[in-house]
């Protein structure tokens, strides 16, 4: 992920706190520099390390530690709140009827987000659609309309037809009565030039955006600050996406835009698919980077991955030691729901993630794909009484999934490991009753 660079040496600072004897004026100088430095690399604005280093250093030297909290715990936390306070506050988009106006340069991901924020209002029960409003780049009129048949979306353009501002007027007549979210896709560059500039002030006045989304890809560097307060002053920006946060990029640099320009980051961009797109929240992310972890997060996935599904049934299933196949189906699609288990690790406080850190990830995804196919070339009393697969079914069920003996063997094997451990949790009755009321099943 971006920024994993930043992430190792900021919880390398973070160690040396935690393993310190004492907390002194020493220490805090030289964590302050192993800071300055970390960000620095990652292309943070200079200016925004120099005056975030100077109010850790002031805090830690000068605050005391509230009650019940140690010395190397109340720095730790200083770190994590001057981190989180340079990103700016959190703002979520209202999940309302509104019109949205995507802006940024060419291959940035515009196009893109278009489709995965066009998903994420789909998944709140809106009913979003995108307009074609980029007429120069030849891919653009084709790329946005692929991707909103991908994600079964309403759309609209104008292949030939080179006036932005025309076809965004019809795209809105066409869908002001039948959508609740109009997304504008709009031209961008190869840099900032006066026509790209006018143009969107004219998309603008046309169409009275809600929200004026800037586009920026992590990888941008240094002239974040610039592009972003260039867009800002053309269209009032009220929102930043940031992009490709799953490459090897520095990171610092868009990041430290947004908090040059005043405007929220309200999304980020994790991989390519439309599911790869997260709401930003500055203590989230800056736990994460920490090592701290995301269970927030990774319970609103879990959630949203289980909606529609009866959770509260399943979990007591479990907890009462009554564990099927079909179960373990239920959990394995709910966990494919969520995304990619190396993403779903990162969300993970750093002594867990660090216990599943040696898994290869892909192979484990790999053999739940498998585990699956497997499981629907089972009947019933099968999936509800795995104890009766023996050699002759073991061998009806490996030909009908396309697979061999010995991965219908490892199925059974794990579903029987994943069984006994339910068992022993569900035997500890404290354990058991703190886990449900979490879930809020108990009382």
């Amino acid at each position: 992920m971006v920024l994993d660079d930043l992430g190792k040496s900021l919880k390398g600072t973070l160690q040396k706190i935690a393993s310190a004897v004492t907390i002194d004026s020493k220490l805090i100088k030289e964590i302050v520099r192993d800071i300055q430095r970390a960000l620095l690399q990652s292309d943070v604005n200079v200016k925004l390390v120099l005056a975030l280093s100077k109010k850790i250093e002031k805090r830690a030297l000068e605050e005391k530690p509230p009650a019940g909290m140690s010395g190397r715990e109340h720095v730790i936390r200083i770190v994590h709140d001057e981190l989180v306070n340079i990103l700016g506050d959190s703002r979520e988009l209202p999940i309302k009827k509104q019109i949205i106006m995507m802006t940024g340069l060419y291959g940035n991901g515009k196009t893109t987000s278009c489709g995965k924020i066009a998903t994420y209002f789909k998944k709140k029960g809106l009913r979003p659609a995108v307009i074609a409003g980029d007429v120069h780049r030849p891919a653009a009129y084709e790329q946005l309309n692929q991707i909103a048949k991908q994600v079964d979306i309403p759309f609209y353009g104008e292949k030939d037809e080179k006036n932005a501002v025309k076809v965004v007027k019809h795209g809105l007549e066409k869908f002001k009565r039948s959508s609740d979210v109009i997304i504008v896709d709009t031209s961008g560059r190869h840099k900032l030039e006066d026509d790209l500039i006018d143009e969107m002030k004219d998309i603008f006045k046309a169409t009275k955006p809600d929200e004026k989304l800037l586009v920026m890809d992590a990888a941008v560097g240094q002239q974040a600050g610039s592009q972003a307060k260039a867009f800002n002053d053309a269209v009032n920006i009220t929102g930043i996406v940031l992009t490709k946060m799953d490459g090897t990029a520095k990171g610092g640099g868009a990041l430290s835009a947004a908090a040059e320009v005043g405007a929220p980051i309200v999304f980020i961009g994790t991989g390519e698919h439309a599911r790869d797109l997260e709401k930003f929240d500055p203590s989230r992310f800056i736990s994460r980077l920490l090592g701290m972890g995301d269970i927030k997060t990774l319970l609103e996935k879990a959630e949203e991955s289980m909606k529609g599904k009866d959770a509260e049934k399943t979990a007591r299933r479990m907890m009462t030691g009554k564990f099927t196949l079909h179960d373990m189906k239920e959990q394995m699609s709910m966990l494919s729901g969520m995304g990619p288990l190396n993403k779903i690790a990162e969300m993970l406080p750093g002594g867990m993630s660090g216990k599943i850190k040696g898994i290869d990830m892909d192979n484990t995804q790999v053999k739940l794909a498998k585990f699956k196919i497997i499981m629907d070339s089972m009947t019933d009393k099968e999936m509800d009484d795995p104890s009766i697969v023996k050699s002759s079914r073991v061998k009806r069920i490996a030909r009908g999934s396309g697979l061999e003996n010995k991965d219908v063997k490892e199925l059974l094997k794990y579903y029987n490991m994943t069984k006994r451990m339910m068992k022993g949790f569900s035997s500890n009755r404290k354990m058991r009753k703190g886990l449900m009321k979490q879930l809020q099943f108990g009382k």
